[in-house]
């Protein structure tokens, strides 16, 4: 198995993710004691004296301060990596070369383009929505979207987010 293309979900001392690193990495701040193992695959990797779990998702043991406003960019595959590749209309996941945004506000009516009016939309539900609201094309929105909390949550989008990390990230 080729460890080296694995990324670890890195998650601060109150569980809020922090960052991805590779498996290496993570196994070193599990050895210095930096981290703790939270999740781990069934794989195990050997060294000559010691045996240790695949991490999947580690935690810090001490707490590492992050600014809470880091400029995060308003892009294609920003919001698509907020709205978990999922149409925030109908809850298809398409793939992401088959999604669209759409503002629920359409920029006609003088919807702007923030992280609160663009959401992710399948090519049909962007459509059939067209240039009313969600209430005109009788259509709900999944979730109310927001700005991401975390840029943890952009990374994650550049590497296959594994499963087990989806309860970690509480948008």
């Amino acid at each position: 198995m080729e460890t080296a293309s694995r990324a670890v979900l890195v998650l601060n001392a109150t569980y809020e993710p922090l960052n991805l690193v590779s498996v290496q990495r993570a196994i070193i701040l599990l050895l210095k004691e930096k981290a703790e193992l939270v999740e781990a695959a069934k794989t195990t990797l050997r060294a000559a004296n010691y045996v240790i779990k695949l991490p999947l998702v580690i935690r810090l043991v001490a707490f590492a301060p992050v600014p809470r406003r880091l400029p995060l960019p308003l892009t294609r595959r920003t919001v698509i990596a907020r709205d978990l590749y999922t149409c925030q209309y109908c809850g298809g996941q398409p793939g992401k070369h088959d999604l669209t945004l759409d503002h629920v506000i359409p920029k006609s009516r003088g919807g702007a383009t923030t992280w609160e009016n663009v959401v992710t939309a399948c090519a049909p539900c962007n459509h059939r929505k067209g240039n009313r609201l969600p209430a005109e094309a009788k259509m709900t929105l999944l979730a109310q979207p927001a700005r991401p909390r975390f840029v943890a949550i952009v990374l994650l989008s550049e590497s296959g987010a594994h499963a087990t990390w989806q309860k970690y990230l509480s948008i």
